[in-house]
């Protein structure tokens, strides 16, 4: 008899959780990705500024999974899912592979958003990926060594001045790690320049420096920015980026910020095989264009089908790693039931005909933290609201909890303790490649994709 096949679509928290909770049950599951490795995706920023290397907050999927015998691992892109025909179609290259399924987790995660000016996307990176950072981080050093060569003291204010749109923890992160490498790192490595002087200017559009946390914890991580030199603007919105600067527009009008280096940090969009879902089953997308899911995570008249994490719309979930790792964790419960065939009363668990006896999703908050610079954090866990180095410690350990495997726990910790006791940056190579390849690819145009044949622009 042939085992029952889950199919899971993403290699983030969702979709690798939700695999190796299935790693002892009598089922076949093939974990579907467009990368090779699972990305922690919390830890970028550090990435982008020096403090750990892409290998570090990313390990091979295949080497997570190498023990797990039920899992195997491709490689690709998912372009459809054919709900009907209980297939999904994944493409790498030139080669597209169909891999047919008997339950599905999608788990693909979420894109940067801009509000509808992709454009922006050209001068302003975002954060989501391992491309993203080690573009970001080329970007932000190269800043300084332009600085270096400038010859007008205009050039080197424009290259000083880093300018981080989105004033979440990404955000606020970001631009407390730009202040420390300025203000700490940098300071005695350049000649012409004072690194020192560097302008870091946070943007939002809300009045508050990380709403979700709260008043209280969002007014002291704004007053500890303040004090490390950040510029907070509040209430202000971005209408224009272009190479050299950004539009912003608040309560006193439109004004020009000159900055070579922006970071985007604000808004995310759900992957778009959410429209796919959406169109199959009717379900509803929301603004971020996640879809909604039933309670137990599934999508109407597919009780086979489960949507988890940032693709995922249910009781105002917000999209952070715990609630993908707890609905990943919850999915594969969830099929491990269907599987043992305990229907309620009325209802058959194999083929969805009626309600089963398991409870629907309910996500637990283990809180939020965010860092602000070395020795500050704030957290909020539950009724309890930490600041300072005691939420820092706090942050750290729930971080290092979180990095899969030992040996990337070590060297997070040695790579950690390089960049906090001292002032070092133990990943500060960068090359023109990370910093101009996405641009130059955008160029290229539609036209252009790679593949095995003997040229790589397809006629």
């Amino acid at each position: 008899m042939t085992r029952h096949r889950v199919v899971v679509i993403g290699s983030g928290f969702g979709g690798l959780f939700a695999t190796q909770a299935l790693r002892r049950d009598d089922v076949e599951v093939t974990l579907i990705a467009k990368t090779t490795h699972h990305l922690f995706q919390p830890l970028l920023y550090q990435v982008a500024t020096g403090i750990l290397s892409e290998g570090e907050i990313a390990p091979a999927t295949r080497e997570v999974l190498a023990r797990q015998r039920n899992a195997e691992v491709l490689l690709g892109e998912v372009v459809d899912i054919d709900l009907t025909a209980k297939t999904v179609t994944s493409r790498i290259l030139d080669q597209e592979t169909v891999t047919a399924y008997d339950s599905l987790i999608v788990a693909a995660g979420a894109g940067q958003s801009y509000f509808g000016n992709d454009h922006f996307a050209t001068f302003a990176p975002g954060m989501k990926s391992i491309d993203d950072a080690l573009e970001l981080r080329g970007r932000i050093f190269g800043a300084f060594e332009l600085a270096e060569l400038a010859s007008t003291p205009e050039e080197v204010e424009r290259s000083l001045t880093f300018v981080v749109v989105g004033a979440g923890p990404t955000g606020v992160e970001m631009a407390g790690q730009i202040a420390e490498l300025s203000r700490r790192t940098l300071r005695r490595d350049f000649r012409r320049i004072d690194p020192t002087k560097a302008r870091i200017i946070l943007l939002d559009a809300m009045s508050a420096v990380l709403p979700s946390f709260g008043s209280e914890l969002g007014g002291k991580a704004r007053a500890r920015l303040e004090e490390m030199g950040v510029e907070v603007r509040l209430g202000a919105r971005v209408t224009d980026v272009d190479a050299t600067g950004l539009q912003v527009s608040d309560d006193t009008g439109s004004h020009r910020i000159d900055a070579l280096t922006k970071v985007w940090a604000a808004g995310v969009q759900a992957s778009p095989l959410t429209a796919t879902l959406a169109e199959q089953t009717g379900a509803g997308l929301d603004r971020a264009g996640r879809i909604e899911v039933l309670p137990d995570l599934t999508l109407p008249g597919h009780p086979e089908v489960f949507v988890v994490g940032d693709m995922a719309s249910l009781n105002g979930y917000p999209g952070v790693a715990q609630v993908a790792i707890q609905g990943g964790r919850y999915a594969a419960a969830r099929i491990r039931s269907r599987l043992a065939a305990e229907p309620a009363a009325g209802g058959d668990a194999e083929n969805g005909s009626g309600a089963t006896a398991y409870p629907p999703f309910v996500y637990r908050d283990k809180g939020s933290m965010a860092t602000i610079s070395r020795f500050s954090a704030v957290a909020s866990i539950g009724r309890i609201r930490l600041t300072g180095f005691i939420a820092w410690v706090a942050w750290l350990a729930v971080h290092l909890v979180y990095i899969i495997g030992f040996k990337h726990r070590v060297t997070t910790l040695l790579h950690w303790a390089v960049s906090f006791v001292g002032r070092g940056r133990a990943e500060r190579t960068v090359t023109v490649q990370q910093i101009f390849a996405r641009n130059a690819l955008h160029e290229l145009g539609d036209d252009y994709a790679p593949w095995l044949g003997e040229t790589n622009v397809r006629s």
